[in-house]
């Protein structure tokens, strides 16, 4: 069963790369200057390695803009963003995947009840804006310090050909590695609070965790996407919306695959904040529109513009616009069929009740003394859009505080079983203090999230986040990622020790 809800991850992995390997390699295919299997090949390992490697990142961001926390759930968003690139792919239209799982949430959110996450939302769809024309830029300024270095230094033809196949593959294999780091939270992303599997020890060599593993089999979905489907797509790309020289085609590539590094790259998130530089989200992207600002850039750089062949511009910019709203209604009916007539569990059921002590720790942690809260002491909530509007109607909290009532209110179940830590606690990744005081609460078990995080804040400060300023971004990280881990691991219907 977890096979067949894990097939329609490995079924949008396929359909990833089919349409979104054109924007690596279709334009050095579409210049007859690589060929189709070498450049699948490239493709396929160099995917499957980024995805592995540095899918974290990406991934966390889309995981809180819906934490879609049933099996079946995360099956059906997955399968509806699938059928939508697959579709599009069927039209030669380079789309976006990355747009076709942030529909498929939200219809998911919709259909649940479940709140959007609008500050990640706007991060993602902001990106849909910068993405293009960071690219555009990108490709400007390199296609105009390539044009510069060929004026300068004199080259035979058949030298400037050689390296500009060199330079090809090496930038494809970057572009690859980069589309897997930042795309594969679009294949597998929905996955991971569902995850089936545990850290896997490879002989002793290194750890899988079963995040990595999730990551693997998406890989492996696109680089056969890559290589049974993805030539028609790259023909779209490489000729159909600007013709290129070989040289052009070469600045694209490296373009798309700089803007998704930037996006993906949890190093050099970290090397920018150390240095107090602005960093950028971690964010899945756009790789189609990374491609096309490119090559938009490169036709302004060229002639104004004026060779860009508008036609396919609209018609890709319009599977851009209603890629996210067929995926949504896709899934919301989906859903519906789902749980009404296969009866599936398409998401987990979630308990809102505001007590006493959950009143006092808003007060004391988040400085929210909202009197009219008293009046929603006992009542419960099986969905949190309801209960989000019954306290706009009777309450004067912000936005921001509702979503911290929301938080404090959410009804859960945690079990520290002594079993359990020596197996799941690594101490190679949490310290000898925060280790000794999750083993000083063994055996405990809490109803709610901020109540388990408070018992081990005042057993060791080593569980506290630190002033929100850029230097400590890292390390608050860290914590945040720490403390989700707890709560995964100790949660109740995960914990068959549990009493």
């Amino acid at each position: 069963m977890i096979l067949f809800f894990l097939s329609s991850g490995l079924f949008l992995g396929w359909s990833l790369g089919a349409n979104d390997a054109a924007n690596v390699f279709g334009t050095a295919v579409g210049t007859r200057m690589v060929r189709f299997k070498t450049a699948a090949l490239i493709c396929s390992v160099f995917v499957v390695i980024g995805a592995v490697s540095g899918g974290a990142g990406a991934a966390h961001t889309l995981g809180k803009l819906g934490a879609v926390n049933a099996l079946a759930g995360s099956f059906m968003v997955a399968f509806s963003a699938a059928l939508t690139v697959f579709w599009m792919t069927k039209l030669r239209l380079p789309v976006s995947t990355s747009q076709a799982v942030v529909g498929a949430i939200i219809g998911w959110n919709f259909f649940t009840g479940s709140l959007t996450d609008y500050s990640s939302l706007s991060k993602i769809v902001s990106t849909w804006i910068v993405c293009p024309v960071l690219s555009a830029l990108f490709a400007m300024i390199l296609f105009k310090a390539l044009q510069t270095i060929f004026t300068h230094v004199k080259l035979h033809l058949l030298e400037q050909d050689m390296y500009t196949r060199t330079g090809l593959l090496l930038v494809g294999a970057f572009g690859s590695y980069s589309l897997g780091a930042n795309n594969i939270a679009n294949v597998m992303g929905v996955f991971v609070p569902v995850s089936p599997f545990s850290d896997l020890d490879v002989y002793g060599l290194f750890t899988l965790s079963g995040s990595q593993q999730l990551f693997f089999l998406g890989g492996i979905a696109i680089a056969v996407g890559v290589y049974t489907y993805s030539q028609r797509v790259m023909e779209t790309i490489g000729e159909g919306l600007l013709r290129l020289s070989p040289e052009a085609a070469f600045v694209v590539v490296l373009s798309q695959a700089m803007v998704l590094f930037i996006f993906s790259s949890e190093g050099l998130e970290s090397w920018l904040i150390n240095h107090s530089m602005p960093s950028f989200p971690l964010v899945p992207v756009s790789s189609s529109q990374a491609v096309v600002g490119a090559v938009i850039g490169i036709g302004i750089i060229r002639g104004g513009g004026k060779d860009i062949r508008f036609g396919v511009l609209r018609e890709i910019a319009t599977g851009w616009v209603t890629t996210p709203i067929i995926a949504g209604i896709i899934t919301f009916v989906a859903l519906f069929f789902l749980q009404n007539v296969f009866d599936q569990e398409v998401s987990r059921k979630t308990t809102y009740t505001i007590s006493e002590p959950a009143i006092q720790a808003l007060q004391t942690n988040e400085n929210i003394h909202d009197k009219n809260l008293q009046e929603f002491l006992g009542k419960r909530y099986q969905n949190a859009i309801k209960f989000q509007t019954s306290l706009k109607r009777d309450t004067k909290l912000s936005d921001k505080e509702l979503i911290q009532v929301l938080e404090y209110a959410e009804i859960d179940s945690f079990y520290i079983d002594p079993a359990l830590i020596p197996h799941k606690i690594d101490p190679d990744w949490f310290t000898p203090k925060q280790i000794m005081a999750i083993k000083q609460l063994a055996g405990q078990s809490f109803s709610y999230k901020w109540e388990l995080f408070n018992a081990l804040s005042a057993l060791s400060n080593k569980w506290d986040e630190k002033e929100a300023i850029p230097v400590n971004k890292n390390y608050n990280k860290e914590i945040k990622m720490k403390k989700q881990y707890i709560l995964n691991t100790f949660q109740m219907s995960e914990n068959l020790n549990a009493p």
